[in-house]
């Protein structure tokens, strides 16, 4: 199938300019950003820390359902539209908990927020900068996710400033307001790729799919696994070392350094997608993140923490360019949309799992190390699943395009 190289193609690092701060402000929110909130609630209303965490999973759980529908409508209607309305659904969400004073106000909004918002931004965006890098998409889509990894680090910090300068309320008003004045200047930029007039030089990528009922369901199980590995040193990583002996700051400073590292991890990974192909690219950092990760188990110094996490991060943070490259170089622009809400639904679906289990099991073991073993395990298999995928592509019968 051919596609179209874009017009005015410089505008293609607008798009992605645009695509990572937007990404940086609202998935820095509603990934990781309300881990701000949780004791300040708790210390507020007095409620159990267990509940007041469900609040993070419902907006997670909405940005997981919610991205089925948002990549099919984007395809339909277009990227902009849906980016414009996904954003104003975040800033008055988050306009209106600034405003809530029960639990379930708080689990309603932040659903809302993710269905809505964080869904109409994160699968639509990834599959424009996809459809604008028909050759090269491999670094545009990891220097698009690394505006995710940069919110996740800087949100819960700059979050727990204004919390203690002006309150929980005024946290979620500032940010809402901050949502509304920033997202949607950014997503207005966001055009559809417009292809060669008539008369003008064409360029043709011609390239030949896999089929997508092959792609899109062994993407799936991959990546459920691969975010129920990372997962567990996300949400874990801080307590484990706090049981080491160390203090919260300086917990928390090692997983800060390995997201701000990761950073870097996600645009060199782009790059080696377009270098070497976006599976075997994905296939590197998932054996960079399996090798490693139960490594943390057998560490007890804080400095090796410190050495340790971000070689650790560094390698991790690739598998999510990985997922992403492999899914716009082998499904066809028409029905991208669809497939990056798919497959990352699936993906946040990992992150929730991985997440519950390693606190099960440590309530099961009174440790960490099972679940840095399942950790592990779950990254072996999604190594098993790559791999048989690609294999399938490159096998008699199927030809495709092996670079993003």
């Amino acid at each position: 199938m051919p596609e179209v190289q874009p017009e005015l193609p410089h505008y293609r690092w607008v798009i992605v300019s645009a695509s990572a701060l937007i990404l940086a402000l609202a998935l820095g929110s509603i990934v990781n950003g309300m881990s701000a909130y949780v004791v300040p609630l708790e210390e507020l209303h007095g409620w159990d820390r267990a509940d007041v965490s469900l609040i993070n999973v419902s907006g997670i759980m909405g940005l997981a359902l919610g991205g089925l529908l948002m990549g099919s409508i984007a395809d339909r209607f277009g990227t902009r539209i849906v980016v414009l309305a996904g954003s104003a659904v975040m800033g008055l969400s988050y306009l209106g908990a600034a405003f809530a004073d029960e639990l379930w106000h708080y689990y309603l909004l932040m659903f809302v927020a993710g269905f809505f918002g964080a869904a109409g931004i994160f699968a639509p965006i990834m599959s424009l900068v996809g459809k604008w890098f028909p050759i090269g998409a491999g670094l545009a889509i990891g220097i698009a996710s690394a505006g995710q990894a940069l919110g996740q680090g800087f949100v819960p910090f700059g979050s727990a400033i204004l919390i203690n300068s002006i309150g929980v309320s005024g946290s979620f008003a500032v940010t809402g307001g901050l949502m509304l004045i920033v997202l949607l200047p950014l997503a207005s930029l966001l055009r559809p790729v417009a292809l060669l007039k008539a008369g003008q030089r064409v360029a043709v990528v011609e390239k030949d799919y896999p089929p997508f009922q092959l792609v899109v369901p062994m993407m799936c199980l991959a990546i459920l696994l691969c975010c129920t590995c990372m997962s567990v040193p996300l949400m874990h990583l801080v307590p484990h070392i706090q049981g080491r002996g160390y203090s919260a700051d300086q917990a928390g400073g090692v997983i800060f350094l390995m997201l701000m590292v990761g950073i870097l991890g996600r645009v060199a990974f782009g790059k080696l997608a377009d270098v070497i192909g976006a599976i075997p690219a994905y296939m590197t950092a998932t054996a960079w993140m399996t090798l490693l990760i139960y490594g943390f188990i057998l560490i007890d110094d804080l400095s090796t923490f410190y050495l340790y996490a971000p070689i650790y991060g560094f390698g991790y943070a690739g598998v999510m360019t990985g997922v992403l490259a492999t899914v716009a170089a082998h499904t066809p622009p028409e029905r991208r949309g669809l497939a990056m809400g798919v497959v990352t639904m699936f993906g946040w679906f990992g992150h929730a799992n991985g997440g519950f289990l390693g606190g099960y099991l440590y309530d099961m073991t009174g440790g960490y190390s099972a679940a840095y073993g399942l950790a592990a395990l779950a990254g072996g298999l999604n190594l098993l699943v790559v791999g048989v995928l690609f294999w399938k592509i490159r096998g008699p019968g199927a030809a495709s395009q092996t670079t993003a």
